[in-house]
């Protein structure tokens, strides 16, 4: 069993990896500052939060703005691959970096239960 909330939210985001076409995931807090992570070693963290986090307040200004209720995910759908982001609480953002041909019912249902334990572990 994890001792620390860094091996708890690190062991959730494993987890995600399982589901099969997650190349990575990363739990970041909302100003951009990393949390945990679960990515390769060829992705810039500290670049990869600052960017999901970005990418999330422009969205839920957007959304507000528009008034269309609150957001509930972003999905970024590349040439090579998607980046989806999903609220973890009121702290903290989770994204995960994935395969273009991923099932996004499977992994949006994954990422819901994960945001759950990851709001859970940070206290909301």
């Amino acid at each position: 069993m994890p001792n620390t909330k860094k091996d708890q939210l690190v062991e959730i985001l494993q987890t995600l990896k399982k589901i099969g076409e997650v190349l990575g995931s990363s739990i970041i807090s909302r100003d951009g500052l990393t949390i945990a992570s679960d990515l390769s070693q060829d992705i810039d963290e500290e670049t990869f939060a600052a960017m999901s986090a970005a990418m999330q307040g422009a969205a839920e200004t957007a959304v507000s703005e528009l008034k269309q209720g609150n957001l509930r995910q972003i999905i970024v759908d590349a040439q090579k691959g998607k980046i989806i982001t999903l609220s973890a609480g009121e702290r903290a953002i989770l994204v995960i970096l994935a395969k273009s041909k991923i099932n996004l019912g499977l992994v949006l249902l994954e990422m819901s239960k994960a945001s759950g334990k990851i709001s859970g572990v940070l206290g909301g």
